[in-house]
């Protein structure tokens, strides 16, 4: 049977249709967390974060796609936006973070994660590197949100979207001075609140999947991460809503540069991301969603969730990588 005949059985439409490499991509964000693990509780973030990006970018390069980065480093050697990966084959624009959490990794926290998107050409938006004001939820409150709405609104209207009372609904919040009016806010409304150091994805994840008992991610983070968010909420079939927060006049006018000329645009996750995605991460320290990698004798766990809308599909990806031909341990099921 041919690749493109398995695909059209798996899909169950009946159909034809080219073969998916999603479950490739997985191997750029297992290489990024192989490589900043070993950083973890070293108090070097920049380290961590170098190891990262290089790992990834060799997997990319590997990888058979002509991929173009829309978000991703603003400075430095590696992985810039506008660069090109891959040893040539279909089209993709990535948006990429191959270390979110870099100073959890320094710290020697948990919740650290590698993870890109990838989509069609012009599928990702492209926004300067800025703030944005943001909203994220699972499926069940999809379509309930509204972030022009007061934030004791939101939540209410996410209590009955879940058939709960308010003051069982989780809202994490990344724990900075720029919140503490929100975090006050979601006090009065009367929800219960998770506050983080890191992990402005992760948290919207969490909020998408069921058994976290976390269910809106609120606050103001960065557009890449904005970006990677929808990615994710596309395939989980959550919701995100983000509106640019510039802290400056010029900031006012990058944004003009890209073309938003209204500042107070709220953008939806179509806007965000349009069309098939594919997201793909894996753990470097452990953390709710995620297990951090793990160091054995001559090899290393990852576990990773990759997640495609074309597939229609959310994996979850155990996987022992082996730094040697020579074994001398045995593959071990996964353990509680």
């Amino acid at each position: 049977m041919t690749e493109t005949a398995r695909e059209a059985t798996a899909d169950g439409s009946g159909g034809i249709r080219p073969a998916c490499f999603c479950e490739t991509y997985a191997r750029a964000t297992e290489r990024a967390a192989l490589a900043s693990a070993r950083w973890l509780g070293r108090a070097d973030q920049d380290g961590a974060e170098e190891a990262a990006f290089s790992a990834m970018e060799g997997a990319l390069e590997a990888m058979p796609i002509d991929g173009r980065i829309v978000v991703g480093a603003e400075e430095g050697p590696q992985l810039k936006v506008g660069e090109r990966v891959g040893a040539g084959g279909e089209a993709v624009d990535l948006a990429l973070d191959p270390l979110e959490g870099r100073g959890v990794v320094a710290r020697g926290g948990g919740g650290a994660m590698a993870m890109l998107a990838a989509g069609d050409p012009e599928s990702l938006i492209t926004l300067p590197q800025m703030y944005m004001r943001k909203m994220a939820v699972g499926p069940r409150a999809r379509g309930a949100i509204d972030l022009l709405r007061p934030v004791a609104d939101n939540i209410q209207a996410i209590a009955d979207a879940f058939g709960r009372r308010v003051n069982d609904i989780t809202t994490i919040v990344l724990d900075r001075p720029r919140h503490h009016d929100l975090i006050e806010e979601i006090r009065a409304a009367g929800a219960r609140i998770k506050l983080i150091q890191d992990g402005d994805v992760t948290a919207s994840i969490s909020a998408a999947v069921r058994g976290t008992n976390d269910h809106l991610a609120i606050g103001i983070g960065g557009t890449r991460q904005a970006v990677l968010t929808a990615a994710a909420l596309q395939a989980l079939g959550g919701d995100i809503q983000a509106q640019l927060w510039p802290t400056s006049r010029r900031e006012i006018e990058q944004a003009r540069e890209f073309g938003v000329a209204d500042i107070e645009r709220v953008f939806t996750s179509d806007e965000l991301v349009s069309g098939e995605v594919i997201f793909a991460a894996t753990g470097v320290s452990n953390g709710d969603l995620l297990r951090g990698v793990r160091f054995l004798t001559d090899s290393a766990r990852t576990h990773s969730i990759v997640m495609c809308t074309r597939c229609n599909w959310v994996r979850f990806v155990d996987g022992i990588h082996f730094f040697a031909k020579e074994r001398r341990e045995e593959v071990r099921l996964l353990g509680p």
